[in-house]
């Protein structure tokens, strides 16, 4: 699979509950960090899909999404343990985990494999 493939999904998924955490509670902290980062994954993510239809790769999308995937399974797992809240806290917290080991291994194996130009 191709990174852009999760991570525009993953991307939308924060936006959207940075949204919502501002619409129920008022709290512009999760409008900045889930729109923020979502809209950053977004534009990776973007990127990297453009990349790819020019049959590169894109490692600088690829490094900005692992930053932010870890950046949030570290911050988000540090608030998990002081609140012990499932949500948001633990679903990003592990949301971002898994996705961090994925963009770590598209690192290790090249990147997004793109198939050789036919003649």
């Amino acid at each position: 699979m191709h990174d852009f493939c999760f991570t525009i999904p993953y991307g939308l998924l924060l936006v959207l509950g940075g949204v919502f955490g501002f619409v129920k509670k008022g709290s512009t902290a999760s409008l900045a960090g889930g729109a923020g980062t979502g809209a950053l994954l977004i534009l990776a993510g973007y990127l990297s899909l453009q990349a790819f239809h020019k049959k590169r790769n894109s490692y600088s999308a690829l490094i900005l999404e692992t930053g932010i995937a870890g950046l949030l399974t570290w911050i988000m797992g540090q608030r998990y343990a002081e609140t012990g809240k499932i949500m948001p806290a633990g679903m990003v917290a592990g949301l971002s985990f898994v996705m961090a080991v994925f963009y770590v291994y598209k690192l290790a194996t090249g990147g997004n494999h793109i198939a050789p130009k036919k003649e």
